[in-house]
């Protein structure tokens, strides 16, 4: 076996000792770190849970005065710990990849990390263990004025019910809104017409979120400032560009860490918990009954109301 084949396969901490420059580095490393995750592209990997194995190993900069024993002066094993956390905390993954980038960024965030090599493997997906290794360095990290997000907008959401995307008052209703100056963002729920019907579970929920997304492109075919949009990302460049937003739910809700309660029959609730989760300046609801427990304010109109 060439040095380099073996190199490919050793653990990262080989890879960071054989790739290291003049300049001496220190280095910590936590091995073999396994967490149970749903994660993964395929749709056999959704709705369980597999075992994902990480190895880091984090060159830091030495420290220049004695260290007194103390950790605060040191890159801690948590802060490894916590940006494999922090990573998957966010958002359902589909790729180690992308996994594996935001392990990477989180550590180089701290002062003293120069470079990192992460590894990530699926341990439950086949005979062998399936992963990806990838190696950033802090230099290449985008400028720290660019890290710093801007103030997230607090939109108002608005709930359409079936009588009020028919409504002819609805032109005038989105012109109210826009007055107002908030980012506006509308969701639906299923049409009046009856979505097919299965006895899996999983799958009447993925039916049951397409018959509201088919109710959103109805919904946006009524109004021309209205567009459809299925990713936080292109809804946080919608509100902050003063787009139109329809909400389609099904990557939301299918990628999201807290998974909600609200099942999309309930789609007045779902839209609630919605709402919470970029923390809304309000939901109101047109012609539809107002959700119970919901964490944002709440408020009611008839889709008879030219005056919201």
């Amino acid at each position: 076996m060439t040095s380099e084949t073996r190199l490919a396969f050793a653990h990262p901490s080989e890879r960071a000792a054989a790739t290291s420059t003049t300049d001496a580095l220190d280095r910590i490393s936590v091995r073999d770190h396994i967490v149970e995750v749903e994660i993964g592209a395929f749709q056999a990997e959704r709705g369980v849970t597999q075992r994902v194995c990480f190895n880091v190993v984090v060159e830091v900069q030495p420290l220049s005065g004695p260290i007194d024993d103390d950790v605060d002066r040191i890159l801690s094993y948590d802060r490894v710990t916590e940006a494999i956390q922090g990573a998957l905390a966010v958002e359902r993954l589909a790729l180690l990849e992308t996994l594996a980038d935001r392990v990477a960024e989180r550590i180089l965030h701290a002062p003293q990390a120069m470079r990192v090599f992460v590894r990530i493997e699926k341990l439950d997906r086949g005979p062998g263990a399936l992963g990806v290794e990838i190696v950033r360095a802090r230099d290449a990290l985008p400028d720290a004025d660019a890290d710093v997000e801007e103030d997230a907008p607090q939109p108002e959401l608005v709930f359409l019910g079936n009588a009020a995307i028919a409504s002819p008052l609805l032109p005038e209703w989105l012109d109210q809104l826009h007055a107002r100056g908030r980012p506006l963002v509308l969701c639906v729920g299923a049409s009046d017409v009856a979505a097919p019907q299965v006895s899996h579970k999983m799958a009447q929920r993925r039916i049951d979120l397409l018959a509201i997304e088919q109710n959103a492109w109805v919904l946006a075919a009524r109004d021309d400032r209205c567009v459809v949009v299925e990713t936080r990302t292109e809804l946080d460049w919608a509100m902050k560009n003063g787009q139109t937003c329809v909400w389609a739910p099904s990557k939301i809700v299918l990628d999201s860490v807290d998974t909600p309660s609200a099942q999309p029959r309930d789609a007045v609730a779902l839209a609630a918990w919605f709402a919470a989760t970029f923390e809304a300046h309000e939901m109101l609801v047109i012609g539809a009954d107002l959700p119970e427990g919901a964490s944002v304010p709440l408020r009611s109109a008839s889709p008879d109301a030219e005056i919201l």
